[in-house]
């Protein structure tokens, strides 16, 4: 069934997953009249029974967060009865039992709402989001629910920053109950044939170096399998300068540890130029980890289609397109929100007739992309970054620094928009596509078409201003691609760190980061004309 399995490490991987499963949830078809769902729901979903014996069908995930980071999430969700803790005790102790425990973290309104079953539930904001399992929709497995109480979250005594930190707490963990035995293989073990192991976590703190050690022993027990890495960063620089370079060492520690061991390594962040049409908190982490989700989403959505409809794509073929030479395991993720001008819902008035919005991308009337500039097509420009490492903060200097770039390989996913010939053509044909292009010395390009659009559910932040009253399905454009500038921001962390880090580490770690710089420059002259490519 090809399933994938994940892996959420840490309270900001949490949001972004929570975002991720509640998409999930709302591709699940309930009306036996209608035409079936286009996601093959067991890439994801496991079948169970509850405590009544019910049948039940929950995540394929692990959820690892410290202590105070669950919320009022409880262990046995809404489908298990796992008894009294208390009572379970007697059993195995002769004397009295005394339970203490904490004063339980009050429901948020909009969980009881769907707790009750209410069609109309309250509308969520910033302030009602205090957790992320506030805005959860679905239930999980027990099994899937792992608290780590060595730290708590939001701790000043004792944070949960430093990258060795996360080894040394794997590390112990790992020596205590070994964690592939105990939390890993269960659900492998369920997979009749796993495509691979999706990994959200953050890259800039501690569960970085946690991930590292994870990862490597993923890779000692699963040799062969995919293992995607979305590596969670914190937007701009923040905090104390002090934070500032624990922040950036952790990043180029993820980068040189984590990059080697995994099949891709996607850096994630808020973008440092948002289109006209966003408009969002940079402090909230539900608002910041919807925009990340939606992107993620429409990336990984060719892995979970039902073959036949639409092209699909596992993530070994995602990686095939990519990792065009071998080592380069490091792609940047962009995307757009795409108006098709044929939609009389996404239309808004100007003086100059129907229009949208300026920034949105723009098709002409056979579905094509109306491209700003006459590049090529693969270097297409998206208005949302998500790499981290932007030379400026203006959008005239990223299309610049777009131009320098020389793109190896490239992933397109572009959803909820009707597919044109050309397109179909290009689908029938890619192996001469392919081919040709490489005889040219054009990058790598796969383009996978889906007519699912992205469902803005009620536990998604109104972030986009187009979308309020006119539509909650909107059509995305994205991407993941391997390019040159993977190795200038590479080396401005070689840069950076060789600075702030030790004698002991600094060797190793700019030796490491040296071999990325390399692996993005190999086969490329970045002194030869850059309109040539």
């Amino acid at each position: 069934m090809h399933e994938i399995l994940t892996l959420q490490l840490g309270h900001r991987a949490n949001y972004l997953a929570t975002h991720f499963w509640n998409t999930q949830e709302s591709y699940f078809n309930y009306d036996v009249a209608s035409e079936p769902s286009l996601i093959d729901h067991d890439i994801h979903f496991r079948p169970g029974q509850g405590a009544g014996g019910e049948d039940t069908y929950t995540p394929r995930t692990l959820i690892y967060d410290l202590k105070g980071g669950f919320g009022n999430l409880r262990k046995c969700g809404g489908l298990y009865d796992q008894g009294d803790v208390a009572e379970d005790l007697k059993t195995i102790w002769n004397g009295n039992v005394v339970k203490q425990q904490e004063a339980p973290i009050t429901q948020s309104r909009y969980q009881r709402a769907l707790d009750e079953g209410l069609e109309k539930v309250p509308k969520l904001s910033s302030q009602d989001v205090r957790y992320w399992s506030d805005f959860a929709h679905v239930f999980h497995h027990p099994r899937s629910i792992v608290q780590i109480n060595d730290y708590e979250l939001g701790s000043t005594l004792l944070p949960f920053e430093k990258w060795s930190s996360g080894e040394e707490l794997f590390g112990s963990l790992d020596k205590e109950h070994d964690l592939l035995d105990r939390d890993i293989r269960p659900w492998a073990e369920e997979c009749d044939q796993m495509q691979g192991i999706q990994i959200f976590a953050g890259a800039d703190d501690a569960w970085g170096g946690f991930t590292s050690r994870y990862v490597e022993s993923l890779r000692d027990e699963y040799g062969k399998t995919s293992l995607w890495f979305w590596g969670v960063e914190e937007a701009g620089a923040q905090g104390q300068n002090t934070i500032r370079s624990l922040r950036t060492v952790n990043i180029a520690q993820s980068l040189q540890a984590i990059s080697t061991l995994v099949s891709m390594y996607i850096p994630m962040a808020l973008p440092s130029v948002l289109p006209q049409y966003v408009q969002l908190d940079p402090n909230s982490p539900w608002h910041v980890s919807g925009l990340l989700s939606m992107a993620l989403e429409t990336m990984t959505l060719p892995s979970r289609q039902k073959p036949g409809n639409t092209k699909r794509g596992l993530l070994s073929d995602l990686e095939a397109a990519l990792n065009v030479n071998g080592n380069q395991k490091i792609a940047d993720l962009r995307c757009s929100l795409v108006v098709d001008p044929s939609s009389q819902q996404t239309r808004t008035k100007s003086s100059a007739g129907m229009a949208t919005d300026s920034r949105i991308r723009v098709l002409d009337g056979k579905g094509l992309v109306v491209h700003e500039d006459d590049m090529e097509k693969a270097k297409s420009r998206l208005d949302m970054d998500f790499s981290s490492g932007k030379p400026s903060q203006t959008a005239l200097s990223l299309r610049q620094w777009d131009k320098a770039n020389h793109v190896f390989g490239k992933v397109e996913s572009i959803r909820g928009l009707p597919t044109s010939e050309q397109e179909s053509d290009e689908a029938t044909d890619e192996a001469t596509s392919r081919k040709r292009r490489r005889l040219a010395s054009l990058p790598n390009v796969e383009k996978y078409y889906h007519p699912l659009p992205y469902p803005l559910l009620d536990s998604f932040p109104e972030i986009f201003t187009n979308t309020k009253g006119a539509t909650k399905t909107p059509a995305i454009h994205g991407s993941l691609s391997t390019t040159t500038r993977i190795s200038r921001r590479s080396q401005e962390l070689q840069n950076m760190v060789s600075r702030m880090v030790n004698v002991a580490d600094r060797e190793a770690l700019s030796n490491g980061l040296g071999e990325i710089v390399e692996a993005y420059e190999e086969g490329w002259d970045s002194g030869s004309d850059e309109d040539s490519d």
